[in-house]
């Protein structure tokens, strides 16, 4: 059976679904009320940049007329007004939640917001005060030309739009705007004798702003926030210099077009089309919000402290029992390879091996790729030290790294200045692989120590990412590492790897020659079976091979985060394939991959997921695992994934995700706590054992 387009599920339309996903955990009662606000605060981030990304682009194609289907044959304009609808509905449910659900229990837990409409005189006093002695002095109304420009408007700034009486009857309305935020926090602390109260920036700005028109009539003044579109990108056959193309980007971006204002519900039907006619936006493209704007800043409600019994339980990340803290890195990684599950094992082992290189007077060479890092990374510090004490140290910092562009623009810059090699990438494409190569000089000769991962060089979200970290110093692996920094640094065709495989040139030929060996052998009668996890599934050449993998007989098991445009149970095309994702208080995602191969068990990590993008545009890793121990605990790792039953949810033939519900005697499963659990135990047994073995003192010279 050949795949058609009504086997695939629309991209947007299925991360829309990742969404709602999310959504479903701030409205469930069995999560604790501040983590139901974190997962309500993720919806709103993940929409943002929704809006920025997918409907900017849409609406370009649109534009310029642009009205080719997607793989499930949905043209340009149909996807923008299922998306539409479905954006519409998520909306209904995140203010549903937030106020009918969140805000009431928080309220009764002493952590309320005040309306300043509604605040009692101790709190009217203190706002009064924060209005004249801080907000007043730094605001500054803009007042509209109806003949003149319009100003720029922050990118997902909070703005009021005020409207006034203007005494002309062909002119009867005089327009403000007045941006807020910038300076200035938007939660302001009020009294409070137990718990935390606080009030909203806009809504005070709001409620005072009569003291900004003396002698005028103000008779609205609505608070609102637009979307401009973010899916602007460098001309790289254009840009001679990649870091001043990117700068421009940045700046285009601040005066790019608008894709979506957001604005309170109470608006009249005046204001809002006055401001839809001067943002040049379309009547779809106004969403009234019937409660507060940018849900997620409620991120800091939700991060405040003094609330222990409405958070979760912190889960500390756990000291690998396999790495000895007395011992180098080097040492460790010498005597066996080490793979370390993130966050319930410490990310530290990763910043310690790039630091010790970084002091280590054996160390010659450090080359390491950086996509995503923190603000004060001390990865970048301990390379920036490296150069400083003459090691050849290069990095590939990725200055295209969406959102990221102007951190990675001021690193690359600063560690330039250290002596350290920084290269912008590969042009055309993103270089997303995570790798970190040590040369070393040794007794035996030259060693590489290599790191290979899932996830990005970032000890703050290594600690709420679910990722794979891996060390070897395994010869052939090095040798394929250098070959690929090489490749990178050098210009040059990469040469045949030994062991690795990369995007763009051969990871979707290697993935399809994976599958079709399982497919070959259940058609000759042997066992076959195939389980992945990833974060993505679309592209249609893979699709169409689990497909025909399906249909010989294969068994697919795939545990996807988000976007997943496979039809899983579909009657005589993907009958053995079965879909889930589990959304829990980590992000997942870790890329494992597992074959049965006929026997041999093939099992890989991968900074890829499966889409077009990764393969053809992006500089991806494809890494076996090939020692027994590492091999058999990442098998364990990634079978702990599909026995969820508590945070898990099922796709079915139509598109739609049902949560997995434990049915009669079966117990309990959650995956996460699970591998926590595990993490935890480990190390107590490795203490254990360690209290338990004598080890004598010797005299000196004794062996």
């Amino acid at each position: 059976m050949k795949p058609n387009k009504s086997h695939f599920i629309n991209r947007e339309l299925s991360w829309l679904e990742f969404n709602q996903r999310v959504l479903e955990q701030a409205l469930y009662s069995k999560v604790p009320v501040l983590e139901r606000l974190k997962f309500l605060a993720i919806t709103a981030s993940n929409m943002d940049e929704f809006f920025m990304v997918r409907v900017g682009g849409l609406q370009l194609q649109q534009s310029q007329g642009v009205e080719t289907s997607d793989p499930s044959g949905l043209t340009v304009s149909q996807q923008l007004e299922q998306i539409d609808e479905r954006v519409h509905a998520i909306i209904r449910d995140q203010y549903n939640c937030f106020l009918t659900q969140i805000e009431p229990t928080l309220t009764a837990e002493g952590l309320e917001r005040v309306s300043a409409a509604k605040a009692s005189a101790r709190h009217r006093e203190t706002l009064v005060r924060f209005f004249r002695e801080e907000a007043y002095p730094v605001i500054s109304p803009m007042d509209i030309d109806p003949e003149g420009p319009f100003p720029i408007l922050a990118n997902l700034g909070m703005h009021l739009c005020v409207r006034m009486a203007s005494g002309d009857s062909e002119k009867p309305h005089r327009f403000a705007i007045v941006p807020v935020g910038k300076a200035l926090s938007r939660f302001i602390t009020l009294p409070s004798d137990k718990g935390y109260s606080y009030a909203l920036l806009e809504d005070v700005a709001s409620h005072f702003i009569e003291e900004y028109y003396p002698g005028k009539r103000v008779e609205e003044c609505v608070a609102f926030r637009v979307t401009r579109n973010a899916d602007v990108s460098v001309r790289e056959d254009s840009a001679s210099d990649l870091m001043l193309g990117m700068e421009e980007v940045l700046h285009s971006r601040r005066s790019a077009g608008f894709v979506r204002i957001e604005i309170e519900s109470k608006a009249s039907d005046p204001t809002v089309e006055f401001l839809t006619a001067r943002l040049r936006l379309k009547p779809q493209d106004v969403f009234r919000i019937p409660g507060p704007l940018d849900l997620s800043s409620m991120m800091y409600v939700a991060d405040i402290e003094g609330f222990p019994a409405l958070k979760d339980t912190a889960w500390v990340p756990q000291r690998s029992p396999v790495i000895d803290p007395s011992q180098s890195m080097f040492e460790t990684i010498a005597e066996r390879d080490v793979l370390l599950c993130h966050p319930y094992e410490s990310f530290e082992p990763v910043v310690r091996f790039i630091e010790e290189a970084s002091k280590d007077p054996d160390v010659l060479a450090i080359k390491q790729v950086l996509y995503r890092t923190s603000r004060k990374s001390p990865i970048v510090a301990a390379l920036k030290s490296a150069a400083e004490r003459g090691k050849y140290v290069t990095a590939i910092v990725e200055l295209k790294a969406r959102f990221d562009e102007q951190r990675n623009i001021e690193w690359a810059r600063e560690l330039e200045k250290s002596g350290v090699q920084v290269v912008y990438g590969v042009r055309g494409l993103k270089t997303h692989a995570k790798v970190c190569i040590v040369v070393r000089r040794e007794a035996s000769g030259i060693v590489r120590y290599v790191h290979f991962g899932t996830g990005n060089y970032n000890e703050v979200t290594s600690r709420i990412y679910s990722d794979i970290s891996y060390f070897t110093c395994n010869e052939s692996l090095g040798r394929d590492a250098s070959s690929f920094i090489n490749a990178i640094t050098g210009y040059s065709q990469p040469q045949p790897y030994d062991k690795l495989d990369s995007a763009p040139l051969g990871l979707r030929k290697k993935l399809l020659s994976l599958i079709q060996v399982e497919t070959q052998n259940k058609k000759n009668g042997h066992k076959a079976y195939i389980a992945a996890k990833m974060n993505a599934l679309v592209d249609p050449e893979i699709i169409a091979a689990l497909y025909e993998a399906s249909q010989a007989g294969v068994v697919i098991r795939l545990n996807v985060r988000g976007i997943c445009c496979l039809r899983p149970g579909v009657p005589g095309l993907s009958d053995n394939i079965s879909v889930v994702s589990i959304v829990d208080r980590f992000l997942e995602h870790a890329r494992v991959l597992y074959f049965y191969h006929g026997g041999d068990d093939a099992v890989f990590i991968s900074s890829a997921d499966w889409m077009p993008r990764s393969f053809d545009r992006r500089v991806e890793l494809l890494v076996p695992l090939e020692d027994t121990v590492s091999k058999h605990r990442l098998m364990e790792i990634l079978d702990t994934y599909f026995r969820d039953n508590q945070n898990s949810w099922r796709l079915n033939a139509e598109g739609r995700y049902e949560r997995i519900e434990v049915e009669g005697s079966h117990a309990k499963f959650r995956a996460q706590r699970a591998l926590y659990d595990s993490a935890v135990q480990a190390i107590k047994q490795a203490e254990h054992a360690a209290r338990t073995t004598f080890e004598p003192h010797k005299a000196a010279g004794q062996s």
